[in-house]
C-alpha cells in the first residue's frame, strides 16, 4: 500500500465518519428524508457535470448499472436514510459507532453467505469487535437510549453491509465520478417519494448551522467521500481499503464531542477501542483475499 493510498484512507475515514455529526445537526432543523434527498439530487447533479466534464459517460457495463442501482438503494435510501431518522433520538457517536461494524458484518456475511474460510485472527476479531459493540450497547442500554432509534441503526448497518458487498461491481470499467453521480440520484428519487408520503408537509427552520451543515454534508461525505471510495477500492482492493474501516469509531466520537459536546463514559471508550481492534483484525487476516471452500465458485455481484 502506498502513501497516496494511505492518504485517501485516511481521508476517507474523516469524511465518512463526520458525516453523522453534521446529519444530527440537520435533522434538528429539517425533515430527514426531505433533506437527505435535496442532498442527494444536488450531489447527483454535480457529480455528473463534472463525470461529463472529465469525459466520462453514461455507458457502463450491465454489472455496473445493477451495481450503482444496490448502491443507491442500499447504501443512500435505506442505510443513509435510517441513520437520519435515527438521528433525531439518538447521539451521532452511537450512530458512528454502529456503523462501524460494516466491515465485521461483511466479514461474517463472507462466512455464512459465501462459504469464505476465516483465519483465527479474523474469528478473534469478530468476536473481540461485536464484544465491544455489546459493551457499548448495554452502557446506553443502562442510560436510557432510544431503542427505535437504536433499531433503525442496526438495520441501516445491515444495508451498508449489502450495499459495500455490491461495491465491486461498481469500481471497475472506469466511468467512477458518473457512477457516484447516478448512484446519488437513485438514493434521491426513492428518498423524495417517501418524504413526500411521510414528511408533509415540510417544516424547515433555516439557521446558520443548518446551511453549513447541509453543504458540508453534501460536498464533503456525500460527494468527495463516496469519490475517493471508489478509487481507493480501483487502487488497492475492497479487502485492502476496508482496513481504513477501523480508524471511524474514533473518528466518530471524536468529532461529536468536540462538535456537539457528547460525552462519553469509560465503558464507550473500552468499546470503541475494541471494535476498532476487532475491524483492524478482520481487515488484516483477510488481507491475503477470501478463501472459499472449494465448491461451485459464487460471485458478490
Amino acid at each position: 500500500m502506498d502513501i497516496r493510498a494511505i492518504l485517501m484512507g485516511l481521508a476517507f475515514a474523516a469524511m465518512w465518519s463526520s458525516a453523522f455529526t453534521s446529519a444530527r445537526i440537520i435533522v434538528e432543523y429539517a425533515p430527514p428524508m426531505g433533506s437527505l434527498a435535496l442532498r442527494f439530487l444536488l450531489s447527483g447533479m454535480i457529480g455528473i457535470a463534472l463525470a461529463l466534464a472529465m469525459g466520462q459517460s453514461f455507458r457502463l457495463t450491465r454489472a455496473q448499472w445493477r451495481a450503482t442501482l444496490v448502491f443507491g438503494v442500499c447504501q443512500n435510501a435505506i442505510y443513509l436514510g435510517l441513520n437520519f431518522i435515527a438521528m433525531q433520538t439518538i447521539e451521532a457517536s452511537l450512530a458512528s459507532i454502529i456503523a462501524s461494524t460494516m466491515p465485521l458484518m461483511v466479514a461474517l456475511a463472507g462466512w455464512l453467505v459465501f462459504r469464505e474460510r476465516l483465519p483465527r485472527l479474523a474469528v478473534a476479531g469478530l468476536v473481540a469487535g461485536f464484544g465491544g459493540v455489546t459493551l457499548i450497547m448495554g452502557a446506553r442500554l443502562g442510560a436510557g437510549v432510544d431503542l427505535y432509534g437504536l433499531s433503525l441503526c442496526i438495520i441501516a448497518a445491515v444495508a451498508l453491509t449489502v450495499a459495500t458487498l455490491s461495491v465491486r461491481g461498481a469500481s471497475s470499467g472506469g466511468n467512477v465520478m458518473m457512477i457516484v453521480g447516478l448512484q446519488m440520484l437513485v438514493g434521491a428519487a426513492l428518498l423524495a417519494v417517501a418524504s413526500a408520503a411521510l414528511e408533509w408537509p415540510f417544516e424547515v427552520q433555516v439557521t446558520r448551522p443548518l446551511v453549513l451543515a447541509f453543504l458540508y454534508t453534501t460536498l464533503v461525505p456525500g460527494l468527495a467521500a463516496t469519490f475517493v471510495w471508489f478509487t481507493l477500492v480501483n487502487r488497492i482492493g475492497a479487502v485492502k481499503a476496508s482496513t481504513f474501516h477501523f480508524l471511524n469509531p474514533f473518528f466518530g466520537v471524536a468529532v461529536a464531542a468536540l462538535l456537539l459536546g457528547e460525552k462519553l463514559g469509560p465503558l464507550d471508550m473500552i468499546g470503541v477501542a475494541i471494535v476498532g481492534g476487532g475491524i483492524l483484525a478482520v481487515q488484516l487476516a483477510r488481507q491475503g483475499g477470501p478463501k472459499p471452500v472449494p465448491k461451485t465458485p459464487r460471485s458478490v455481484v
